[in-house]
């Protein structure tokens, strides 16, 4: 509760009811409690204590002293007054309901849970205990309980605007962003000035794409109180959505100013600087983020720190963080130790992207091709629900295909337990609109990290992350919290089975030149770093006629870009930007590139496995940590080591090399072509036998009691 909530409810709650105690001095104790519903609470307690020095039995006196306390912050000595006058008269409601609030901030949930129930069976009708309830529940994340409270708390006291701003972010944890919109909006009508409820309104707006409007209710809640850093936040979070990332990054640099160790700020603001291309300050903002990391501050979300650190073991750090923080395990885990006894092992895959991305169609052909006489596949999709070819594919490929868009993560889990899912696997890690709290209540014998996030998920709920041994060599498992299971040859799906596109079109139709070598780089810009762009520039320089091809992410990076090739003397026209496009031409304008090169620390995945698809060869520098050794992995899937390298000096030097030496380009090309269909990066088929392969050991495992143990996949033959 914080210091408004602890006004409003000094000014709407009832001191206690002392039926039956007859004060010795009745002026001062009523002088202390006009001073006390005034709000001068020092005074309020000093005139209680003359109170008490007359009448050492005083409920009434000992109670206004432990809520003046607890107005002043004095919340040791809150709790010693009100546990003393509970001790005189323990059927006193009120007195537990304030307890309750004592012991939630001295950080004794349980007690305090249990002095509020207390209270309530005093008097079923105790607004406070019923709020307070409600907040200690909230902060245990027990969601449909706390809600619960807070509605009967609103039922009895319509006007509680805390109650329903607290009751909406009830709501809000559990994705019932209709609800918590609603109780947001009644909060508002109660008090219009309400700024922690325009802050929240302003988030599950965004959550509804309701992007605008999300930035108008933050902008109210700023003109009411500029240096507001939840709303600072929010509008922040709500430009990046609308890919106003300048703005974005200016807000979250406006948090910082204020509060230099607001939660994720620091990452936040860097990040949008990435995905600009905006670079100033870039060693600086690195460095004191990955310092941060390594002190466990809450400072940058998992998924943006693989873009900005090459070390697993720091990784490792950023994730524990931020699992501990946002997703952590469940104290009452759903699964209890069941056994199920299924024809065919079920097997669950999680995702908010069953849809036009990146893994949809990836995954696709190997959902495809589970072997249903083994295995019943259930999809569990909590993102959008569009009506395009990609959706219908996948909904055809599982046996059963479930929309849960509208539950909340308990919901979910628990519809996991019904349906006595063996495995789940959680495709999308700390990726966007993920739900790694799903899995936090541990509803699943074997819960499975793949694909999605390149890197572990720091988390105690988490059994397995699926890799190879490239991508997550034997060195690298002490930076995993997970089990590592390797499977032979890649971790990375393809489908063998799409087409080779479209027409392929003309160069000069997309833009580049007739003549001259073409670099390509379709990586999202926020993977390009200062060191790689470094070496393109040096590559143009040296290679006459050249341009690289990049990927148009947004107009200001564009611009950027271009003003750092400038910078590096490189004319700023030889950057060719590619719009987007559909899957097909996407894959098809490929074939107009000579030569892709790789970004690092975070590698081309999904790109690099389309360049090769495409005939492209992929130049790749392989680091340390997961992301930056994913087109290593592809590599070696289809028989081209020898364009992995260890350090942008090699990586430079042999994309120098075929580029100059159209020969050598050439037979790496024909080399491609002919090991894109023997080699087991496209076989779709031999992939899935040896995911499913992996699945069976694991679920052989739990079925023999034996803990979680990594392990390699055998290979099978072809």
């Amino acid at each position: 509760m914080n210091r408004r909530e602890r006004r409003a409810q000094a000014k709407r709650s009832p001191l206690p009811g002392s039926a039956g105690v007859a004060p010795v001095a009745p002026q001062l104790l009523r002088d202390a409690l006009a001073l006390y519903e005034a709000g001068r609470f020092r005074e309020a307690d000093r005139m209680c204590r003359r109170v008490l020095a007359l009448d050492p039995g005083s409920i009434v006196a000992l109670h206004v002293r432990g809520l003046a306390a607890l107005q002043t912050g004095a919340n040791e000595a809150a709790f010693a007054h009100l546990n003393a006058a509970l001790r005189l008269n323990p059927r006193i409601a009120e007195l537990h309901a304030a307890v309750a609030e004592a012991l939630q901030r001295l950080g004794r949930i349980e007690e305090a849970i249990g002095h509020c129930r207390t209270a309530l069976a005093l008097d079923p009708k105790q607004v406070d205990a019923l709020y307070n309830g409600g907040n200690l529940l909230l902060r245990l994340k027990r969601h449909d309980e706390a809600i619960a409270y807070y509605k009967r708390a609103l039922a009895l006291s319509p006007g509680f605007a805390e109650a329903a701003n607290n009751c909406g972010s009830a709501l809000f944890a559990q994705k019932r962003y209709a609800e918590a919109l609603a109780a947001f909006e009644h909060a508002l009508r109660v008090k219009a000035d309400f700024v922690p409820a325009l802050c929240n309104r302003g988030s599950v707006l965004v959550e509804l794409r309701r992007l605008d409007e999300g930035v108008a209710s933050f902008e109210q809640a700023l003109a009411l109180q500029p240096n507001e850093v939840a709303a600072l936040a929010g509008r922040g979070n709500a430009f990046f959505e609308r890919r106003e990332f300048v703005e974005a990054a200016r807000d979250f640099e406006r948090v910082l100013a204020i509060d230099p160790d607001y939660p994720y700020a620091e990452g936040r603001a860097f990040y949008c600087r990435l995905l600009n291309c905006d670079w100033s300050g870039y060693e600086a903002a690195l460095s004191s983020i990955e310092g941060k990391v390594a002190a466990g501050k809450r400072t940058v979300i998992p998924f943006m720190f693989l873009n900005m650190s090459d070390s697993a073991a720091a990784q490792l750090q950023c994730a524990r963080t931020f699992s501990a923080d946002q997703f952590p395990a469940s104290a009452d885990p759903l699964r209890r130790g069941e056994q199920y006894e299924h024809a065919r092992m079920r097997v669950a895959y999680l995702s908010a992207d069953f849809r036009q991305h990146p893994m949809a169609y990836s995954m696709a052909a190997v959902f495809e091709a589970h072997d249903r006489t083994r295995f019943e596949t259930i999809a569990i999709s909590f993102g959008p629900n569009p009506e395009d070819e990609i959706r219908q594919r996948l909904e055809s490929a599982f046996d059963r295909f479930l929309d849960v868009r509208t539950r909340g993560d308990r919901e979910i889990a628990l519809l996991l337990r019904e349906l006595e899912v063996d495995i789940a696997i959680d495709l999308m890690g700390y990726t966007n609109n993920c739900r790694p709290g799903i899995l936090a209540f541990r509803p699943v014998p074997v819960q499975v990290n793949y694909l999605g996030f390149a890197g572990t998920l720091g988390s105690d709920s988490i059994d397995y992350i699926i890799a190879d041994r490239f991508v997550l060599p034997q060195a690298a498992l002490p930076f995993y919290s997970e089990q590592v299971v390797h499977l032979p040859d890649t971790y990375w799906p393809t489908d063998s089975g799409r087409g080779d596109g479209v027409r392929i079109p003309m160069r000069a139709e997309a833009g580049l030149p007739g003549d001259g070598f073409v670099f390509c780089c379709f990586n999202q810009s926020y993977k390009i770093a200062p060191p790689v762009f470094d070496t393109w520039m040096r590559l143009l320089r040296q290679v006459d006629d050249s341009v690289l091809w990049l990927v148009e992410d947004n107009a200001v990076a564009a611009q950027n870009l271009r003003r750092e090739a400038q910078r590096r003397g490189v004319e700023p026209e030889r950057l060719v930007f590619a719009p987007r496009v559909g899957i097909d031409l996407y894959l098809a304008r490929f074939a107009l590139a000579d030569l892709f090169l790789d970004t690092l620390p975070f590698n081309a995945h999904t790109t690099a496995s389309d360049a090769l698809w495409s005939g492209v060869p992929v130049v790749t520098c392989a680091g340390s940590s997961f992301a930056a050794r994913v087109a290593g992995s592809q590599l070696n899937a289809v028989g081209l080591s020898e364009l992995i390298t260890e350090n942008l000096e090699d990586y430079e030097a042999l994309a120098l090399l075929l580029a100059r030496e159209k020969g050598r380009l050439a037979a790496v090309r024909a080399k491609l072509a002919h090991n894109r269909r023997v080699f087991p990066l496209f076989d779709t088929a031999l992939f899935c036998r040896h995911i499913e392969s992996a699945y069976r050991t694991m679920w052989a495992r739990y079925r023999a009691g034996e803990p979680p143990a990594g392990f390699a996949v055998a290979p099978e033959p072809r």
